[in-house]
């Protein structure tokens, strides 16, 4: 099961908050909610080549499918195991 940005088209339109979210993410990158407390991290959209960041993805998938009220990607994982599993790519 892999990540389609062809169903992230298909979703429905973000509403007006979530688009003033999207505003201030830098071109390049996405935003990510992760942990209890949602915290907002944004990570290069290069990421999303990475087959340790594409299983969250699927988890993301299975556990919200593609409603993210937030504006941006909710990863269900701690805010520790994703800093570790993204720590990892700087080091390549």
């Amino acid at each position: 099961m892999g990540f389609s940005l062809r169903a992230i088209r298909k979703a429905s339109l973000p509403s007006l908050q979530a688009f003033s979210k999207a505003v201030d993410v830098p071109k390049g990158y996405i935003a990510v909610y992760v942990g209890d407390k949602m915290k907002r991290f944004m990570i290069p959209v290069s990421y999303l080549n990475q087959p340790s960041f594409q299983d969250l993805l699927s988890q993301a998938e299975e556990e919200f499918g593609y409603d993210h009220p937030m504006g941006g990607l909710t990863i269900p994982c701690g805010e520790d195991v994703f800093v570790d599993i993204t720590s990892r790519f700087h080091r390549c």
